[in-house]
C-alpha cells in the first residue's frame, strides 16, 4: 500500500539552534538560577542565551554547482544549528561562543538521486560530508573536527520524510531515512500500526539516525534496539548503492545490513529502510515498587529479565535518580514496570511481575492504567521528568554546572561492582577537579537475561570557562572504569567522536582491520563523516 503523506512540520514553534528541542521550552533565567542554587559552586547568574550573530561565521569556502544550488543553503543560523549535536559539551561550547568548525553549507536532498549527486560533487571537491538527521547526537557524531578538508557539507535528510509503502499483511513499512519520530508515527497511525521505537530523542530524531547509531528505544526488554526492527536497508555510498533484500530472516553469510547499522554515516548514507511494525497497543498497565536495598532491587530486575514476562518498561532508579525525578522522597530506589498489548489485557502479567519483585523486597506495586487517571504517581513523575530532563540540563549548563549522562552495558556478574566503581571514581574526580562534591546517580534503562544497561547522571559544579575540559576529564575516568569492568563504551548512544578512544580499545584488532578496509572501499576519497569509527 503506497504512502504519500508528507512529513508534518511545526508552523508555530522553532527549534533551538544551540540547545535541546524547542526554543520556547527552555527554563527562563529565574528557573535556571533556582536550579543552580541547589548545586554548590555554580555561577551567581545564568550565562546569556547565545546569539548566532556573535559567532562571526565566515562565508562558505565553496559554492555548489548550479545543478545542486536549489538543495543547498548557506544561512548562518542554519549552518550554526548543524555545527554540533546536543551533548553537554556541545551546549557549553555554544554558550561560550565556541561551536568549532561550522559547516560551510547545509544540503537537503529530497530523493536518493540527489544524495548521490551531492556525494559525487563533494568527492570531486574534497568536501567533507556529515550526514545529519535530527541533530540529537550526544557523542560528537554530527560535527566535523580537524582541517583536512577544504569545506564541510552538512547533509540534512529531513526532506526525505515519508512512509513510502505499508504492508499490512506482513506488518512492515518502507520508510525514508529522514522521517522524524512524530511524523513516522503519524503516517502509520491510519493503518492501525506503529514502529513503537521511542528513544528520549523521539521528537527530534529520525529513522536514519536511529539506524546509523543503533539507537535504543521504548522497550526495556526484548526488542530494545532499532536493529530488531530492520528487514532491509538502502544505502548510498560513493562506490554505489547497497540495497539488501527484504526478508524475515536469512542465514546467507554475513548480513549486509549489519555492516551499515551503527556505521554513523562513515560508510554510506542510509536513505530508506523496510522496518517491522506491530498493531497499536490498546491495553496498558503500569506500577512501581520501592526498595530500601539497591542490591535487592538489582536481584529483582534480574529475575524479571530472566522470566518470560517481557515487560515493556522495567526501569530501576537508584535513590538519587528516584529523588531527582520525583518518583521517591524517602531515599528508596524505585522500580518502574509497564506492560502493553494489542491483543488483550495485561493486568495478570503485571500482577505476576509485581509479585516477583515483592519476593525480592519490593514494596507497593498497586497497578494503574498507564497514562490514565489511575496511573501510579511514581510512574507519572518518572515519565514527566524523563521528557523534561534535557531542557533542565541546558538550564544547569547556563549556571556553569556539569549536568550530563552516559550509559553502558555489562553482564550481571559485573553490574554491582561496575555501578559502585563509577559512582565512587567519577565522584572523586569531580571533587578533585572542581573542589565541590558531585552527585552520580544511576538507573537501569534496558535489561536482559544476561545483563543490564546502567545509565549514569552526573551533576557537579563546573570549572568556569573550562567546562568542556572538565567534563572530558570526568568522561575519561568513567571510560577507564568501563574498560576495567569489560563494560561497553556505549549501549545505545553510538561512538561518534567522543567515544572513539573507548571503542578503539573495545573492538578486536582483526575487526578494526576489516572496518578500515570497508571504509577505504566504500569511501575511497574519505569524505564521509571523517573521524567517526575509523581514522
Amino acid at each position: 500500500m503506497p504512502g504519500t503523506t508528507p512529513q508534518p512540520t511545526s508552523a508555530t514553534r522553532t527549534r533551538s539552534w544551540w540547545g535541546w528541542g524547542w526554543a520556547d521550552a527552555h527554563p527562563d533565567d529565574a528557573e535556571c538560577a533556582a536550579m543552580g542554587a541547589l548545586i554548590p559552586g555554580t555561577l551567581a547568574h545564568p550565562m546569556p542565551v547565545p546569539r548566532v550573530h556573535d559567532l562571526g561565521i565566515e562565508r562558505p569556502a565553496v559554492e555548489p554547482p548550479a545543478s545542486l544550488a536549489h538543495l543547498v543553503a548557506a544561512d548562518p543560523e542554519d549552518r550554526a544549528a548543524h555545527a554540533m549535536g546536543k551533548a553537554y559539551r556541545d551546549i557549553v561550547r555554544a554558550l561560550r561562543g565556541r561551536p568549532g568548525r561550522v559547516p560551510d553549507l547545509v544540503a537537503r536532498p529530497t530523493d536518493e538521486r540527489e544524495v548521490a549527486d551531492l556525494l559525487d560533487w563533494a568527492g570531486e571537491r574534497q568536501v567533507a560530508v556529515v550526514p545529519y538527521g535530527g541533530g540529537s547526537s550526544v557523542s560528537g557524531g554530527v560535527e566535523y573536527r580537524g582541517d583536512a578538508h577544504r569545506a564541510v557539507l552538512s547533509l540534512d535528510l529531513t526532506a526525505m520524510g515519508r512512509v513510502l509503502e505499508v504492508d499490512t499483511a506482513g506488518l512492515a513499512a518502507r520508510i525514508q531515512a529522514g522521517t522524524l519520530g512524530p511524523g513516522l508515527e503519524d503516517q502509520l497511525r491510519p493503518h492501525g500500526l506503529t514502529l513503537r521505537h521511542f528513544p528520549q530523542s523521539f521528537e527530534f530524531s529520525t529513522l536514519g539516525g536511529w539506524l546509523a547509531t543503533r539507537a535504543g528505544g521504548h522497550y526495556a526488554t526484548g526488542r530494545t534496539h532499532i536493529d530488531d526492527f530492520v528487514q532491509s536497508l538502502r544505502v548510498v555510498t560513493p562506490a554505489g548503492t547497497s540495497a539488501s533484500w527484504r526478508l524475515p530472516a536469512s542465514g546467507a553469510g554475513p548480513s549486509p545490513d549489519r555492516l551499515f547499522l551503527g556505521s554513523e554515516g562513515a560508510l554510506g548514507v542510509i536513505t530508506e529502510a523496510w522496518v517491522r511494525l506491530q498493531r497499536r497497543p490498546s491495553h496498558k498497565a503500569s506500577a512501581s515498587l520501592a526498595f530500601t536495598d539497591f542490591r535487592a532491587a538489582l536481584d529483582a530486575v534480574r529475575a524479571l529479565a530472566q522470566s518470560d514476562l517481557s515487560p515493556a518498561n522495567c526501569r530501576l532508579l537508584d535513590s538519587g535518580e528516584a529523588a531527582l525525578s520525583g518518583a521517591s522522597h524517602d531515599g528508596s530506589a524505585v522500580l518502574v514496570l509497564g506492560f502493553e498489548s494489542a491483543d488483550g489485557p495485561v493486568d495478570a502479567r503485571l500482577a505476576e511481575a509485581v509479585d516477583l519483585a515483592r519476593s525480592h523486597g519490593g514494596r507497593g506495586g498497586a497497578a494503574g492504567e498507564a497514562g490514565g487517571g489511575g496511573a501510579d504517581a511514581a510512574v507519572s513523575a518518572w515519565r514527566s521528568a524523563f521528557l523534561r530532563m534535557p531542557y533542565l540540563r541546558d538550564g544547569l549548563a547556563r549556571m556553569g554546572a556539569v549536568a550530563e549522562t552516559f550509559e553502558t552495558a555489562a553482564t550481571w556478574d559485573r553490574i554491582p561492582g561496575l555501578i559502585e566503581a563509577v559512582r565512587r571514581e567519577v565522584g572523586e574526580a569531580a571533587l578533585k577537579g572542581s573542589g565541590h562534591p558531585a552527585t552520580v546517580n544511576c538507573r537501569l534503562t534496558h535489561v536482559y537475561p544476561d545483563g543490564a544497561a546502567p545509565y549514569f547522571t552526573v551533576l557537579a559544579a563546573g570549572r568556569p570557562g573550562d567546562e568542556v575540559a572538565f567534563w572530558d576529564d570526568l568522561k575519561a575516568v568513567a571510560g577507564e572504569v568501563l574498560h576495567r569492568h569489560r563494560a561497553t563504551i556505549t549501549h545505545h548512544h553510538a561512538v561518534g567522536r567522543d567515544h572513539r578512544p573507548g571503542y578503539d580499545r573495545q573492538r578486536p584488532d582483526p575487526f578494526a582491520l576489516a572496518l578500515r578496509a570497508a571504509k577505504d572501499a566504500l569511501d575511497p576519497r574519505g569524505i564521509l563523516n571523517p573521524g567517526v569509527l575509523v581514522g
